[in-house]
């Protein structure tokens, strides 16, 4: 029996809602259109030109959406599919309706198909796609906060390795900034064995070329913010700001990009993760403290400035006394740190300086 082609097939104005479980050597879709699974646990090749081949093979015409998690993808697909004419969405994986049975079962049909039900009912809130160069200037400064925490460890391994063998550092050196005569001081140590030697002296090798990275990241990140246009204006005006210096101004930079993106303070404190998780049922309200939920790069940051900051403006020290006496200073911190990342939005939109002692 010849086989028999309908030329004339076409889904035109049908809309199909496809859920995407991303992995690095196949993507896992399944495909709900009018409530109905049309496609469950196909698996394809990882790219979005295979995906809409796919779905122009089956359902011509049509039109199509698609949703992911955030996570180690990133959303260099989501890019492509808008640009090829599938309307692609990110999602925080946290924020995705699961049931009991799809938590204790979890796999990748499971995955795709809660994807695609949820987009289907509308039950996803869309995260904000950066563009590709906004991701690559963003790197940069990730990738800064990688080799700090990378040199942090080889401090730690050194430290472990003076207290293994019983060797007491000199009452100069004990402080936290290590020095270059701090370094001489290490590499001047002498081992029983050639063994032990090399290895302790290859740590003090690793920790001296991270700094000299650090140093070249620093330098790029300075051209950076002087050749990138968006950079240049914001970040003089961001240095105004008591507790922000470089670092800090240029992390709050390439992890909010656009500040316009956030409608109210409520949604950029929650975005940084300077909000609290509150659960109430009937009159009964528990405060379970300040979120988990947070930018990870952008929350200790602020609450390091916060403390300069009361430090600096007196403002910000009159409202830190307020709150201290009736809270522990922890506490009082992260509230300082939530109206310094007010008056952070204000200068950013309103691309004014600082001024100190203005009290809101």
């Amino acid at each position: 029996m010849s086989s028999f082609q309908n030329n004339s097939l076409t889904f035109k104005n049908q809309s199909f809602y496809i859920g995407i479980d991303v992995h690095k050597k196949q993507w896992t879709i399944c495909v709900i259109s009018m409530n109905l699974v049309l496609k469950k646990y196909v698996t394809i090749d990882p790219t979005p030109d295979t995906l809409l081949k796919f779905m122009q093979r089956r359902y011509p015409d049509g039109n199509y959406y698609a949703v992911y998690e955030a996570g180690f993808s990133g959303f260099w697909a989501a890019r492509e599919l808008n640009q090829i004419g599938i309307n692609c969405i990110v999602t925080h994986p946290a924020d995705i309706p699961t049931k009991q049975k799809e938590r204790l079962n979890k796999n990748d049909r499971v995955d795709s198909n809660k994807l695609a039900r949820s987009l289907s009912n509308g039950d996803l809130e869309a995260i904000y796609i950066p563009k590709k160069t906004a991701e690559e200037y963003r790197s940069l400064n990730r990738y800064r906060f990688q080799t700090v925490k990378d040199q942090t460890r080889l401090k730690n391994r050194i430290k472990s390795k003076l207290h293994y063998f019983g060797i007491t550092m000199p009452l100069q050196f004990q402080e936290k900034r290590w020095s270059g005569q701090f370094i001489n001081w290490l590499l001047s140590l002498e081992f029983d064995t050639k063994f032990a030697q090399f290895a302790f002296n290859d740590l003090i090798k690793q920790l001296v070329e991270a700094r000299k990275r650090l140093t070249e990241i620093l330098k790029i990140m300075r051209t950076m913010s002087k050749e990138v246009v968006c950079f240049s204006l914001i970040a003089p005006i961001l240095l105004t700001v008591p507790g922000i210096g470089f670092i800090t101004a240029m992390t709050l930079l390439t992890e909010i990009i656009d500040m316009n993106r956030f409608k109210t303070l409520e949604n950029l404190a929650a975005y940084v993760g300077l909000i609290p998780s509150i659960q109430s049922s009937d009159e009964k309200e528990i405060n379970l403290g300040i979120s988990n939920r947070r930018n990870k790069y952008l929350r200790t940051m602020l609450v390091e400035a916060a403390w300069i900051a009361v430090k600096k403006d007196p403002a910000l020290t009159m409202k830190f006394a307020n709150l201290y006496r009736r809270m522990n200073k922890n506490k009082a911190i992260i509230r300082i740190a939530k109206i310094l990342l007010s008056r952070i939005r204000y200068v950013w939109k309103n691309q004014k300086p600082y001024i100190n002692a203005v009290i809101a």
